[in-house]
């Protein structure tokens, strides 16, 4: 067994439709911070003592979430409004909303210039409405709008590439932002499976493409050819790299379970339950810790992984 369910953080109830988005681990501080969509909140939970202790509210639609530890800094994605929302992490109530693009969602951070890309879903109906917003942390301003080709997923930020990648849906893609220069798309990698979702990549620049199709997709740098094309119970939403074990954790909701992958031998090692639905989740990596966040029971599972 690779992950062990440890127990069980009660969350509030929900409030509306919905349930719960993108999570995100300050190590620091030992904070758990997850968008609970149902309640327009973004809830905190302390780690040590396994306990929500608060929730922001008035975050309408709230999606993404992203910690940038070295600053301290809690940023939410409010596909409701239309913005972000930039927070200390030590006092989340101290928040400071920036407009951005139609229905924001995915969030990546460039730690060294402290340049936040936001990936908006769009509007369906008006294909200019699919765009990139590149946001100064610093004076909490939009500074540029980015076209994509298509409605976005996730994004993540590349040390190694110095680079924003943002998986666009159809036509199935990776986008990469530079992020000396974060105005253009300088490349595209063509996808060859239906719905790029779930985004991470580990510290040799390899990336994990967690698809729609019902696969997990390992692309190899500098040509980003698929190394391998790992079937996946379902179609995935998050998925959560822990480099030291070199485990990759995929969030299925339908059924409710977290596939676990051996990232060096490309094969998958077990598939756990959680609950229908919970089809996000979030990683201490310094722990070793996986959460799954169950939408029908208003909780956190907690996994302890192992090798």
């Amino acid at each position: 067994m690779t992950i062990r369910l440890e127990g069980y953080i009660d969350l509030p109830e929900h409030r509306g439709t919905g349930g719960f988005d993108h999570a995100a681990v300050h190590r620091g501080l030992r904070r758990l911070y997850v968008a609970h969509t149902a309640n327009d909140a973004l809830d905190v939970i302390d780690l040590d003592k396994s306990i929500h202790v608060e929730s922001v509210d008035g975050l309408t639609g709230v999606a993404g979430v992203l910690v940038a530890e070295p600053w301290d800094l809690v940023i939410a994605s409010n596909r409701g409004e239309d913005t972000v929302a930039i927070c200390d992490a030590r006092d989340p109530r101290s928040l400071v909303k920036v407009p951005v693009g139609v229905r924001p969602n995915g969030l990546a951070f460039d730690p060294v210039r402290r340049t936040l890309l936001v990936a908006n879903v769009g509007d369906p109906l008006d294909p200019t409405k699919h765009t990139l917003s590149v946001v100064n942390t610093d004076r909490a301003r939009l500074t540029v709008s980015i076209p994509v080709p298509g409605r976005t997923r996730w994004t993540v930020f590349d040390q190694t590439t110095d680079a924003f990648l943002v998986n666009v849906a159809d036509p199935p893609s990776i986008v990469v932002v530079g992020a000396r220069d974060p105005t253009h798309i300088v490349r595209t990698i063509d996808i060859p499976a239906a719905g790029p979702h779930g985004l991470d990549v580990d510290q040799r620049g390899a990336v994990y493409c967690a698809c729609d199709a019902g696969r997990l997709l390992v692309l190899e740098p500098p040509t980003y050819a698929v190394l391998a094309g790992l079937p996946l119970a379902g179609s995935p939403d998050v998925i959560v790299l822990d480099s030291a074990l070199h485990h990759a954790y995929v969030a299925i909701g339908d059924p409710g379970v977290i596939e676990v992958f051996d990232v060096d031998r490309l094969e998958r090692l077990e598939s756990v339950a959680t609950e229908p639905g919970a089809h996000t989740i979030a990683i201490d990596a310094g722990q070793h810790r996986v959460y799954a966040f169950l939408p029908t029971t208003h909780r956190v599972a907690v996994f302890q992984a192992r090798s």
